[in-house]
C-alpha cells in the first residue's frame, strides 16, 4: 500500500515527532552528531562545538521505533510523520558535510519507516546552504524514498524570501509537496543569538517563537507566496506570536511603502496567513482559540513533539482531532483516497 493509502486509514495524525537515529551518528564530520554515555547517569549529546546534557536519547521512542510505537498506542495516537531533530539541521556547515550528512540521515530515517510504515512516515533533511543540493535531496528523498516532503530550519543562514531559493520552491510544488519549517536553537551550528536567551531556556522559550514569527513575517511580505502560490508551507507552534502581532503586522500592509502591491489593503496580511498551514502545539485552549478566530480551521494540524520535554497533551477534544486528521490527509494528498475508499497495492 502507498503512504497516502495508510495515511488514508489514520483516525490520527502526528506532524510534529522528532526522531534520533543511529544511522546518522558520525555523519557530518567533525560537526558529528555524537551520542555519549547513553547508559550511564550523565548522557549527552554533542554537536560541533555544542553539547546537551542529561538528556538519553538511546533507550527511549526518539531512537527505537518500538518503543515509540508502543508510546503512541498508550496514547491512541494511529500515525506520525517523523522529522529530523532540530538540533542536526546542520544548515550552517560546510555544504559537504551538510549534504553527506542529510542523505545518511534520510536514508536511515526511510530505514526505520520501512519497518513500520502503517503507523510512521517521514519529512526529509535538506541541506539548504547549497539549493541545488537541497533540491537534489528533496527529490531523491521524496521519489526514491517515497518521504512526504522537506523540513528545515526557520534560520538556514539567508532570507527566506531570497530569490536564490525560487527554484527550491518551485520544486516542492513541482513534487507536490509541503514544507515544514521549525526552529532550532541559536548557536549549535550557526550565529548566537540574544545572549539573554541562554538563560532559563529562553532560547526555546522565546527564541523558537521569534523564529517562527520571523519566518511567517518574511514568507508574506517578502512574496514568497505570492510568487508561488501552490506553494504548501507548514510552521510549528502555530505560528509563533504571529497572532499576538497582527495589528501591527496588517497595519504595515497600510503604512509601509515595502509592502508589496499585492498586499496594500486592510487586513491583507491575516488574509494571508490562512494561507500557511500550521501546527497545534500551543499548551493553551485560549492561544488555539484566538488563533483559530485568525486563520480558520482548515490548515491546522495536530502536532504534539512526541516524547519531547514539552509533548503537547494528547486528549484531544474528539471534534478537533478529527479535523486536524482531515486537515492532515489533505496536506499530504490522502484526503480523495480516503473519500474514495480506494486502496492500492
Amino acid at each position: 500500500m502507498t503512504t497516502a493509502s495508510l495515511l488514508a486509514q489514520a483516525s490520527s495524525i502526528d506532524i510534529h515527532a522528532h526522531a534520533v537515529l543511529e544511522g546518522s551518528m558520525h555523519q557530518a564530520g567533525v560537526h558529528g552528531p555524537e551520542l555519549g554515555d547513553q547508559d550511564s547517569d550523565s548522557p549527552w549529546f554533542r554537536v560541533g562545538d555544542y553539547r546537551l546534557d542529561g538528556v538519553r536519547y538511546a533507550g527511549g521512542p526518539f531512537m527505537d521505533l518500538q518503543l515509540r510505537i508502543a508510546a503512541m498506542d498508550a496514547v491512541n495516537l494511529d500515525f506520525q510523520v517523523l522529522s529530523p531533530n532540530p538540533l542536526t539541521y546542520f544548515h550552517f556547515i560546510d555544504a559537504t558535510h551538510a549534504t553527506a550528512f542529510c542523505r545518511a540521515h534520510n536514508l536511515a530515517l526511510a530505514e526505520q519507516v520501512a519497518l513500520a510504515p502503517e503507523r510512521v512516515a517521514a519529512f526529509a533533511a535538506l541541506p539548504m546552504q547549497d539549493v541545488n543540493a537541497a533540491i537534489r535531496e528533496l527529490r531523491f528523498a521524496v521519489l526514491e524514498l517515497g518521504m512526504l516532503g522537506g523540513y528545515i530550519g526557520t534560520d538556514i543562514g539567508r532570507p527566506l524570501n531570497d530569490p536564490a531559493l525560487d527554484p527550491f520552491y518551485a520544486c516542492c510544488v513541482d513534487l507536490d509537496v509541503p514544507l515544514f519549517f521549525h526552529p532550532a536553537p541559536a548557536g549549535i551550528d550557526g550565529p548566537s543569538g540574544d545572549p539573554n536567551l541562554l538563560q532559563f531556556d529562553l532560547d526555546l522559550l522565546t527564541g523558537f517563537a521569534a523564529q517562527e514569527t520571523i519566518a511567517v513575517a518574511t514568507l508574506i511580505y517578502g512574496g514568497v507566496l505570492l510568487r508561488h502560490p501552490a506553494l504548501d508551507i507548514c510552521i510549528s507552534h502555530a505560528g509563533g506570536a504571529i497572532a499576538s502581532l497582527i495589528g501591527r503586522l496588517d497595519r504595515a500592509c497600510v503604512k509601509r511603502a515595502w509592502v508589496p502591491q499585492a498586499l496594500q489593503y486592510e487586513g491583507a496580511f491575516e488574509e494571508a496567513l490562512q494561507r500557511l498551514w500550521f501546527d497545534t502545539h500551543v499548551h493553551d485552549d485560549r492561544v488555539l482559540s484566538f488563533f483559530r478566530s485568525l486563520v480558520g480551521d482548515q490548515r491546522l494540524l495536530l502536532g504534539t513533539n512526541f516524547s519531547g520535554w514539552d509533548q503537547h497533551q494528547l486528549e484531544v477534544d474528539p471534534d478537533l482531532m478529527r479535523l486536524f486528521t482531515t486537515n492532515a490527509k489533505r496536506l499530504f494528498r490522502a484526503e480523495s483516497i480516503a473519500d474514495n475508499g480506494r486502496h492500492f497495492d
